[in-house]
């Protein structure tokens, strides 16, 4: 037993062909495609924290639900968040995660972790386009247009 290890096996599976998914072009397009993929029931109870994952054409490949975290705040694990994008084989993605409390004002933590992240993607050639922070009525800020990113 003592020279035997786990094999790892990293595989992605294409269920939806990005030629038929949507492209992001703009903010408000994100918002409103996130905002269908986002649980009614406790978008004003809790914070999650969710990627959209990108190809070369900015087409999306999926969504993934990264943390759902308290009434405050989520926790950002950067190996998970690099593991699925790299996994996807993404080249581009969106950051975005909700605020229960209607502020759509960036806190300090949300202004650190996307520069993190932005770096951190930075070095396996991946755009960080936007991170958008959600709000319970539709309303949305994002990075990208208010010179944040």
């Amino acid at each position: 037993m003592k020279n035997k290890v786990s094999e790892i096996k990293i595989s992605y599976k294409e269920k939806v062909s990005t030629l038929n998914s949507p492209k992001i072009t703009c903010s408000k397009d994100t918002a409103e495609l996130l905002f269908k993929h986002w649980n009614k029931d406790t978008i004003e109870l809790q914070e999650t924290f969710k990627i959209l994952l990108l190809n070369n054409s900015n087409k999306v490949k999926g969504i993934y639900e990264l943390s759902t975290g308290s009434i405050t705040g989520t926790l950002v694990d950067l190996r998970i968040l690099f593991a699925v994008v790299l996994k996807s084989l993404s080249v581009g993605l969106v950051l975005s995660h909700n605020h229960p409390s209607h502020k759509l004002k960036p806190s300090h933590a949300d202004i650190q972790i996307t520069e993190k992240i932005k770096k951190a993607a930075e070095f396996f050639d991946i755009k960080v386009l936007d991170h958008l922070i959600l709000a319970p009525n539709g309303e949305y800020y994002s990075f990208a247009d208010n010179g944040d990113l």
